[in-house]
């Protein structure tokens, strides 16, 4: 037999290998526990930790301000609008081409200088204005939201005149500034939220043309007074507006450049926090600029003057008293900040074109470039060679007059 068959067959050690096995298992089960304690308590750690809010990042807002100029009606414009048939008045007919423009725009202001008094007072034009107040529905039709009623003809019909024009402009929806009903109503600022921009609209006047202001009632008009201005722009800011708008009736009648009185008033107010500044009275467009304002702290911000508007609705025909502009102006306001700053201006160009005496629908405001355009496209219905000659003079002077200058 073979030494390999005579060795005895091993047994295995089970008592042994079940013990290895055990401690195996617990020495497992030790590191798994060690780790979920330390999950834990890092879990635990962190629920004592304070909860950081989550910030989130305010957009910018930008929005468009349109301008408009002097809201007139003389004589002609008034008979121009009346429907004989109907016995009405309609202006409708005078805005057909620039209705879309202001339309679009997010607010439009303008400088009614015109009562609306009443037809019992009868219509009248120059030298003591008082209109139908259906121009005032048109003017709402193409989307004006403020006027401002400072100005030299505020109280060409008296007292009772300027509570019928702001009653009528009230029943119409259209705010105003600049002349009031009681001392209340004076110390209150017009503030307007436009898409989340806080704008306050301020308006004063250099005089009233020599027709007194009533006695005990100086609070019915906005006088230009350094005091009394000052005085408004705090309560605007205590207010906490973002923006403040100012119209200015002042400066030389058909003069196409300011006078030094209208420049110190515009600095004073860029001095005091002023924000914007919308000029009128010389009736015909005077220069812009565009400001770049120190403040207190160091810091600046932009500024904006027009000096003078021109007409927007007239029957006047003294030279450069037909010719007009919107003005836009893109105005943003920061998210994280709340600095504001102009980022744009721009202006489109009009001409009151009027057909004459005698003409239904005489008047109406051309976009100038769009009928020129349409001129020159030979479409049907459009301007006279005449007065395509006649525009296009009248843009080359708008240009001239409105080429922004920085400061």
């Amino acid at each position: 037999m073979s030494r390999s068959k005579k060795r005895k067959k091993r047994r295995l050690n089970y008592p042994r290998i079940f013990l290895a096995i055990f401690i195996l298992v617990l020495i497992i089960f030790g590191i798994t526990n060690l780790f979920s304690k330390k999950d834990t308590t890092q879990t635990a750690d962190t629920s004592n930790q304070e909860t950081v809010p989550v910030v989130e990042e305010k957009p910018n807002i930008t929005i468009q301000l349109s301008a408009i100029g002097d809201v007139m009606c003389h004589s002609q414009n008034f008979k121009d609008a009346y429907n004989s048939k109907t016995k009405k008045y309609d202006f409708s007919h005078v805005f057909t081409e620039i209705k879309e423009h202001l339309s679009s725009s997010d607010i439009t202001i303008g400088n009614l200088e015109t009562t609306f008094a009443g037809a019992d007072r009868g219509y009248s034009g120059y030298p003591t204005f008082n209109t139908p107040s259906a121009l005032g529905d048109a003017l709402k039709d193409i989307g004006v939201d403020v006027l401002s009623t400072a100005n030299n003809h505020s109280i060409d019909k008296g007292y009772s005149g300027i509570v019928s024009t702001l009653d009528a402009l009230d029943k119409i929806g259209i705010e105003h500034m600049g002349t009031y009903r009681s001392e209340e109503d004076q110390d209150k600022i017009l503030i307007k939220d436009v898409n989340g921009i806080k704008f306050a609209f301020l308006s004063y006047t250099y005089g009233t043309n020599g027709i007194p202001v009533p006695k005990g009632k100086s609070y019915c008009i906005n006088l230009i007074d350094k005091d009394l201005i000052k005085e408004h722009i705090k309560k605007a800011k205590d207010e906490n507006v973002d923006v403040i708008c100012v119209n200015m009736h002042w400066g030389d009648e058909y003069k196409l450049k300011q006078n030094s009185t209208q420049e110190d008033l515009a600095d004073f107010l860029f001095e005091n926090g002023v924000d914007i500044i919308l000029g009128s009275h010389p009736h015909v467009l005077e220069p812009m600029e565009k400001r770049t304002i120190e403040l207190e702290d160091g810091t600046t911000k932009d500024g904006f003057v027009i000096y003078s508007l021109g007409n927007f609705v007239s029957g006047q025909v003294i030279e450069n008293t037909k010719n007009t502009i919107i003005l836009d102006l893109k105005i943003t306001k920061n998210g994280e900040t709340g600095a504001i700053t102009i980022d744009s201006v721009d202006y489109t160009p009009l001409y009151m074109y009027d057909k004459g005496a005698g003409k239904s629908q005489r008047y109406k405001l051309l976009d100038i470039k769009s009928a020129m355009k349409a001129y020159e496209n030979k479409e049907k219905g459009s301007i006279s060679s005449a007065t395509y000659k006649t525009i296009k003079s009248e843009l080359s002077k708008i240009n001239k007059i409105m080429k922004m200058e920085e400061k």
